[in-house]
């Protein structure tokens, strides 16, 4: 896309699906989904390098993956709006037989999906694999990957971030989504991480802060910082500070809307903030 309004419409348009998506079925998780819609409408936009169609392989483009995998209203919507499949797919969200699941899989052979994601925890490990078979295969694009701040307090992010820099594994992107807020309330009150900028710089990583989180043209310039530094022999943390809810008045400022879906009162509130810019599906 060649401007910010054209990523703002989409971001627009993206945030009405999420909460159609959610409230059809009374099921998922909004809160998330819509603090990210500008990071992953920007990321597979503008940032990613991306190819026609799609190959489990990704070789000669850049791979995402998302691992807090409860957020996939916002993944499944940006992916359809990208061309991976039909946007009128996204009906079939959370229902029985759908390709779009609660949280990502790939047995179903989704476009896009490339790892089974909802166990939180593990991304940032398949996200480094998959680096590292980048470069065996002398293949020079880069791994991006999302994990959630609360995300963080699963044990296995660590064994990765300690592996990544000791291995010298300079060709990913691991962005955190620091909305300090997980589903049993805020992230200082459930278990506080302290200085996430210090723990990822004491294991070694480059880290780039993304304070406008939910700003198209902040992430545009800090994400394009981030992919600068790539390649210097140390891998390449994003702390993305967001709203939960963003863009829903009364779903930001609380961890209550982590996962439950509006009613119809509440839905046609939300979507009179979100005018349609695209067309619905």
């Amino acid at each position: 896309m060649s401007n910010t309004q054209q990523l703002e419409d989409l971001t627009t348009q993206v945030r009405r699906d999420i909460l159609r998506m959610v409230h059809k079925v009374n099921s998922g998780h909004p809160g998330g989904s819509l603090g990210c819609t500008e990071f992953l409408v920007a990321l597979y936009n503008e940032i990613m390098d991306r190819k026609e169609g799609f190959d489990m392989d990704g070789i000669g483009e850049d791979i995402f993956f998302l691992s807090n995998g409860h957020i996939s209203p916002v993944f499944y919507s940006v992916l359809a709006r990208a061309g991976y499949f039909s946007v009128d797919e996204l009906n079939t969200f959370r229902l029985l037989d759908s390709r779009l699941q609660g949280h990502p899989t790939t047995h179903e052979g989704l476009p896009g999906i490339r790892m089974a994601s909802g166990s939180l925890g593990q991304g940032l490990s398949v996200a480094l694999g998959a680096a590292e078979a980048k470069k065996l295969n002398k293949d020079n694009h880069l791994i991006y990957s999302l994990h959630g701040d609360g995300e963080l307090q699963e044990g296995q992010n660590w064994e990765a971030i300690m592996y990544a820099s000791a291995k010298n594994v300079d060709n990913i992107i691991a962005t955190v989504d620091l909305n300090g807020k997980q589903i049993d309330g805020s992230t200082d009150d459930v278990l506080n991480m302290g200085d996430v900028k210090a723990k990822f710089e004491a294991f070694d990583w480059i880290v780039v802060e993304i304070e406008e989180g939910n700003n198209i043209d902040a992430i545009l310039k800090g994400m394009a910082e981030a992919k600068s530094k790539t390649g210097q022999g140390k891998p390449v943390c994003v702390l993305l500070t967001t709203m939960m809810g963003n863009g829903v008045d009364f779903m930001m400022h609380t961890h209550a809307w982590h996962g439950k879906a509006p009613n119809d009162e509440q839905l046609e509130s939300a979507l009179n903030q979100n005018p349609e810019t695209l067309g619905d599906y």
